[in-house]
């Protein structure tokens, strides 16, 4: 019997990170909890930069755009799961699931993006210090998070157009909590040879140019602070860049340890488990990075706590 083609009236299903159901309260409570402390701690450094006059410069502008990019990235995918478990129901629409590709590419490409273009700022900082208040004006760092933007944009919407390219059968059970492109390519019964070439040169350059671009920046950070020849001006200017490179070293660190494990593991359910790392734990972690290394932000945190009280 020849499979029927499902694709644009389907749904798909969510097998999620366990199919045992006394695991499901446990999942529901931790992600739901990660999911708030998330959320309330990137909107706290949004609130901080915005109300805080001292804190109008460009690191903490592309900061809060960043804390703004989490927000967004982990409320693609946990508030879909925590509905299914809720409701005990492991659906998706078709259009639902390119919706979450969709979104799901354009704040994780935007948190790419962003970390780059803050690694330039660190640059600018620190090896061009007398220019740095000329060339980081105002206009070019709403340019530079405009074009963030419109860059992973464009990766969202093709990542999407070769989605919805496949054609898919019957087997509509996506083994993850999240519509994830490399799953539903190996969903698809149509060849796909052409959708996991276009994958994996799509993720060398929307992945490995902003990787690129950071090691460049930091390769010259190092060497300038290297010549610096007091151990204070040395200190001073690795703790600037030190809160942004544990970042880039989580961001960076998870995402490519899922895929590389993916790569050497045929499990799916290992990969789903892994790809919490880089969705859920380092979106949570970032406001925690930041305030607790920044003396800046605690600071300014003091003093809206001191108002409020």
């Amino acid at each position: 019997m020849k499979p029927q083609n499902l694709t644009g009236v389907s749904e798909f299903l969510l097998l999620g990170l366990s199919e045992d159901p006394e695991w499901q309260p446990l999942l529901f409570g931790l992600f739901l909890s990660m999911y708030l402390i998330t959320v309330t701690g990137n909107l706290l450094i949004i609130l901080v930069v915005t109300s805080d006059s001292r804190l109008h410069t460009p690191m903490y502008f592309f900061l809060s755009n960043l804390s703004l990019a989490d927000i967004g990235f982990i409320s693609t995918t946990v508030p879909k799961m925590l509905v299914n478990i809720k409701t005990q129901s492991k659906s998706i629409m078709y259009e639902g699931c390119l919706t979450q590709v969709s979104f799901f590419y354009l704040f994780g490409c935007l948190d790419n993006v962003l970390l780059t273009t803050m690694a330039y700022d660190r640059f600018m900082a620190i090896c061009h210090p007398l220019h740095y208040t000329v060339i980081m004006n105002p206009h070019l760092c709403g340019l530079l998070v405009l074009v963030s933007f419109f860059i992973s944009l464009l990766q969202s919407q093709l990542q999407v157009s070769m989605v919805s390219q496949l054609n898919f059968c019957t087997d509509v059970e996506i083994p993850h909590f999240f519509c994830d492109p490399p799953q539903l390519i190996n969903l698809a019964c149509s060849d796909t040879s052409t959708n996991i070439i276009l994958l994996y040169c799509m993720g060398a350059i929307f992945g490995g140019v902003p990787i690129t671009g950071i090691l460049f920046s930091y390769t010259r950070i190092v060497s300038s602070i290297l010549r610096v020849s007091s151990s204070g001006g040395k200190y001073k200017a690795f703790s600037t860049c030190g809160s942004h490179l544990s970042v880039v070293c989580l961001f960076y660190g998870t995402s490519l340890g899922v895929y590389l494990s993916s790569a050497v593991s045929s499990s799916a359910k290992k990969g789903a488990v892994a790809s919490v790392m880089y969705t859920v734990v380092t979106p949570m972690l970032n406001p925690f990075i930041y305030s607790l290394r920044n003396r800046d932000i605690k600071r300014a945190l003091q003093r809206i706590l001191s108002r409020t009280t």
